[in-house]
């Protein structure tokens, strides 16, 4: 059988890279986009071979509508078509408001909600043509409840689930199905910097009194990404946690 295609921003490492391992697990050929020129190339291409796919790596910013406008180019000249798309690209420039400066706003509404609507805008004509396709964005539980010195990234994300509700009911009748997943703490790199008491206290807030872990998530957006769904269209799935502030 022709096997099926994803795209997954920021597919190199952290959640993203475990969403592209478990597409490429059920047997996905992959087109992983990358931002940093420190990305080890050799070393993602290696760690799909055993999977027995195909991977198109693709360097973009997806802030910026040509260089996604190429990447999705390259994809369906290579591939001939994009089956699920996977916004997980985002980044975060943490600060109070009092504090924040405009740039880092700016640079994280950019990527995190600029860049899902970028891609989201480029692939769904691929979609509509073959009446099937199925886009995940990747909120977060901040983007619901709010953090004290994440507006800018609440801000974008709350965005991220308006804009997957709208999708979802525009596409609909194309048989596009669009879905959020908004993740709580998850043990990551980014994470990994906090200490160990800052974990403790997050912990002890989640009901399994642990953080969730990049495979868990993946297991979520495949579902969602996946021939399996084939009715599900609008949700966010949300990963709650009794919100009060983290002190860093």
């Amino acid at each position: 059988m022709e096997k099926r295609v994803a795209l997954v921003t920021g597919g190199s490492r952290g959640i993203g890279r475990a969403i592209a391992e478990k597409f490429a697990k059920n047997g996905y050929n992959l087109v992983i986009n990358y931002v940093s020129d420190n990305t080890n190339l050799d070393e993602i291409k290696e760690g799909f071979n055993k999977y027995g796919v195909e991977v198109l790596l693709e360097k973009a910013d997806v802030s910026n509508f040509n260089e996604c406008e190429k990447m999705v180019t390259s994809a369906i000249e290579k591939f001939g078509k994009i089956d699920t798309l996977v916004n997980n690209a985002g980044i975060t420039r943490d600060n109070l408001l009092m504090r924040m400066k405009e740039e880092d706003f700016d640079k994280v509404i950019s990527i995190n909600l600029k860049g899902t609507f970028n891609l989201t805008k480029l692939v769904t004509p691929y979609m509509m043509k073959k009446r099937e396709g199925r886009i995940v964005n990747i909120s977060s539980v901040v983007g619901v409840m709010g953090n004290a010195g994440q507006s800018n990234y609440a801000a974008s994300k709350a965005g991220i689930i308006g804009f997957t509700k709208s999708v979802a009911k525009e596409l609909a009748t194309r048989n596009i199905l669009a879905n959020c997943v908004a993740p709580g703490f998850i043990a990551t790199d980014m994470t990994s910097v906090l200490n160990e008491k800052v974990k403790e206290n997050i912990s002890a807030q989640i009901p399994l009194k642990r953080m969730g872990t990049a495979e868990e998530i993946a297991n979520a957006v495949y579902f969602l990404g996946g021939e399996d769904n084939t009715y599900i269209t609008g949700l966010s799935l949300i990963h709650i946690w009794r919100c009060r502030r983290i002190e860093r």
